[in-house]
């Protein structure tokens, strides 16, 4: 049966759909936000011999949504796009703790995004539908939830900010919970302070409440509760745990991690001895106490850390593990550094490219472009001791590639003042907790040893909480162990003065705004002590960038000067490109960007472009080429590639019958600037070869009149000098008009008086 329902909340209208699509999913539901549309379905494939929950996301973008054609040459929707892999890990982390212990059955979560605004998330979308279509179904889900996007502009905070907003934002953050309480948080910020990072998602609270009221009053049933097993012990769960109390303390005394993960493997076959015995044991019973050591283990050290303060590796609740960092190890790396917390280790790289080519083009249903800096952050299976496959990256490596790119960007230097394009790469070389942090260490110390000018170091920490009977521990920079035994994984990043990014998933239950602040100041404190560490190592930016960085440089020319750089056919730049070894991109607001191995040849690419755009002045001599030779003149190319006509009767003092016995292609030629044409081109003469000693001021020169006019006449001399005679100089007697005293052609003799800031010769008449 068909039904839909709507609402308003802060200017935005939600509206939920069923029983018109999708009908033979276990639950399906039509959420649209505006005029942004997304179905989602929820399917379960039954019961599951996985040793986990397989509950798979998969977040479909169809460009159809967005009104677009897709690029390439197949035109079908390939592999999803990292917008959509981050969005189906978005909805993922927030459902998936939903479910009830030993629920094991396959379940298939589909969000196929059907109508896409900028100015509406279909990712918050999908978040909402994919809980009413759980709560629809009887898939034992323990929702709803629900979630929104929050910015904040003017000191405003905004629920769901269109791209406008966006753009004057500060903050950029997504959370999702319950009706009780907040489960995710992820999200950019622009060095906020922690108390207003807590106000944000406090002001998400309410509004998450009403969204989930509104889920319940649609689908017309109660919020379920969480249900607490109470299955007791069997025997053999009973023994196994009295034997493995035994042993669980020597673990505590071990600080390695693979060696405490082969010690517990020796207590597992210690307590299986001695519950099963050395005979022939059945796989079953195995199992079964392999996960009551599992189970006893985790209960053990989350005893000891929150009734004692003890972590498993020895350390207090607020303490780092050692940091040790190097930067400049790579040779020929633009930039590297080599940031190891713990047994935790991130390799960071930074290289620069200069070209369109080297930006990452993004095709996207609703938003293209491209962009300027990228993350990539790689997890091998040597990082944690294992053999395996070396694929491609997967969800987690773009989710976390992700969260240390969104905390470095607000510290860039924008474009106009570096424009290069930058690229980081985090190789994590050691695992055992917190990578991700790592690489925001090792990506920012890169970036500093490559001379990228940021504004600010940044430092990532990971925070955990374990809660047991009422009271609580906040655990500062968590391994593996205690991410995995944990109930929150918070991860924040940021500067001296303020945080840059965050994201946090509470793994039961919800996490309350005293433990929410309590734990934003412990990974303050805990982000001071990191960049202190850092700044050991290396405190700014390198002053330049490095020797094997392609040299760079960007600047302007006119529009009407593009065709000029450009050339016939392209000819021009193509000839630039080749005579100085550089690559030029030229934008169609004039910005030229020059790049090349090294940075005489950019500098002599810029010279030439800046001459060849630059205006020629009438009298300015040049040394070019001959180019092309025709019956009424010689063209000549000048140094900046302009070209120019020498008129036959231009090109010598007697007359010229044949242009060719004059001059051929190929040949240098002196040229002077005498104008420009009807159409703007270059009018040239043939000047007279550069004398050999510079005219001095003082001296006295032989010249002819060229021009006279009611202020002056204009001179030539043999050596090609010209200037001008003003008619105060021609005589020490008054002088009525020009022409009384010289006429054009006369011969003259001058002294040069005095050479002006624009090398412009001025001459006085010697009187014979």
């Amino acid at each position: 049966m068909y039904k839909q329902q709507e609402t308003e909340l802060d200017g935005n209208k939600f509206k939920l759909e069923t029983g018109k699509m999708a009908r033979q999913a276990d639950g399906s539901a039509v959420c649209s936000i505006g005029d942004t549309q997304v179905l989602v379905t929820a399917t379960s494939g039954g019961e599951s011999d996985k040793p986990y929950f397989p509950l798979r996301v998969d977040y479909e973008e169809k460009f159809y949504a967005g009104g677009k054609i897709p690029g390439g040459f197949i035109k079908r929707e390939g592999r999803p796009s990292d917008k959509a892999v981050l969005n189906a890990r978005m909805i993922d982390r927030p459902i998936r703790p939903l479910f009830p212990d030993g629920y094991m059955d396959e379940l298939h979560i589909v969000v196929t995004v059907l109508s896409a605004s900028e100015d509406y998330p279909p990712g918050i979308a999908g978040l909402i539908g994919a809980s009413t279509a759980l709560t629809l179904s009887d898939i034992p889900f323990m929702g709803p939830i629900a979630g929104l996007e929050v910015g904040r502009v003017d000191g405003e905070f905004i629920m769901n900010p269109d791209a406008a907003q966006k753009e004057e934002s500060d903050l950029e953050i997504t959370v999702a919970g319950t009706a009780d309480a907040v489960t995710m948080v992820e999200g950019a910020m622009k060095e906020v302070a922690e108390e207003d990072v807590v106000k944000a998602i406090n002001f998400a609270r309410d509004r998450i409440k009403k969204l989930v009221d509104f889920q319940l009053d649609y689908v017309n049933k109660p919020e379920p509760t969480r249900q607490e097993e109470s299955k007791g012990r069997d025997r053999l769960e009973e023994e196994t745990a009295k034997l493995t109390e035994n042993y669980l303390p020597d673990l505590f005394k071990i600080e390695d991690k693979l060696e405490r993960e082969e010690k517990v493997k020796e207590i597992k076959e210690k307590v299986k001895e001695e519950v099963l015995g050395t005979e022939e044991r059945d796989e079953s019973e195995e199992k079964k106490v392999e996960d009551a050591v599992d189970a006893e283990y985790k209960s053990f050290v989350r005893q000891k850390t929150v009734k004692e303060g003890i972590r498993v590796d020895g350390r207090k609740p607020d303490e780092i593990r050692p940091i040790n960092v190097d930067v400049g190890l790579l040779d020929r790396a633009h930039g590297s550094s080599l940031f190891t917390r713990g047994e935790t280790q991130s390799l960071g790289t930074a290289t620069l490219g200069t070209t369109k080519q080297d930006e990452q083009r993004i095709d996207g249903m609703v938003v293209e472009g491209s962009k300027r800096f990228m993350l990539h952050y790689n997890f091998p299976p040597f990082s944690v001791g294992e053999a395996g496959y070396m694929r491609g990256p997967g969800r987690r490596e773009k989710g976390h590639g992700h969260l240390a790119e969104t905390a470095l960007s607000p510290v860039l230097p924008d474009e106009e003042e570096f424009p290069y394009i930058i690229r980081v790469v985090s190789e994590i070389l050691e695992s055992n907790g917190s990578s991700s942090m790592a690489t925001v260490c090792s990506g920012s110390l890169a970036l500093m040893d490559s001379g990228v000018p940021i504004k600010k170091p940044v430092a990532g920490i990971g925070i955990g909480l374990m809660e047991e009977d009422g009271e609580h521990q906040i655990l500062t920079d968590i391994m593996g162990l205690e991410d995995h035994f944990g109930d929150m994984d918070f991860k924040v990043t940021g500067t001296r003065d303020g945080v840059t990014a965050f994201q946090l998933d509470v793994k039961a239950g919800g996490l309350s705004e005293e433990i929410m602040r309590e734990a934003m100041n412990r990974a303050h404190e805990a982000r001071m002590k990191v960049l202190d560490k850092m700044d050991a190592a290396i405190d700014q930016p390198r002053s330049e960038v490095s020797k094997h960085a392609p040299a760079m440089e960007v600047f302007k020319v006119d529009e009407d000067e593009i065709g000029t750089v450009i050339g016939p056919g392209g000819r021009t730049i193509r000839d630039l490109t080749e005579e100085t070894e550089t690559e030029i991109d030229i934008d169609d607001d004039g910005t030229v960007k020059l790049s090349g191995v090294d940075r005489e040849g950019v500098e002599k690419a810029k010279q030439m472009i800046e001459d060849m755009t630059r205006e020629v002045e009438p009298g300015e001599e040049f040394v070019g080429e001959v180019v092309r030779v025709e019956d009424f003149g010689a063209f000549v190319q000048l140094p900046n590639k302009s070209e120019g006509l020498v008129h036959v009767s231009k090109l010598s003092d007697g007359y010229v019958d044949n242009v060719k016995d004059i001059t051929s292609v190929g040949e240098e030629m002196r040229v002077k600037v005498i104008g420009h044409d009807d159409q703007g081109r270059l009018d040239l003469k043939r000047a007279a070869p550069e004398s050999e000693e510079a005219l001095e001021v003082g001296d006295t020169t032989d010249a002819e009149i060229t021009k006279t006019t009611d202020f002056g006449a204009f001179v030539e001399t043999p050596g090609g000098e010209t200037g001008l005679i003003h008619i105060s100089e021609l005589s020490r007697d008054y002088v009525k008009s020009v022409d009384d005293v010289v006429q054009p052609e006369d011969k003259v003799k001058v002294k040069l008086i005095n050479i002006d800031d624009k090398n412009r010769y001025q001459f006085r008449l010697v009187q014979e």
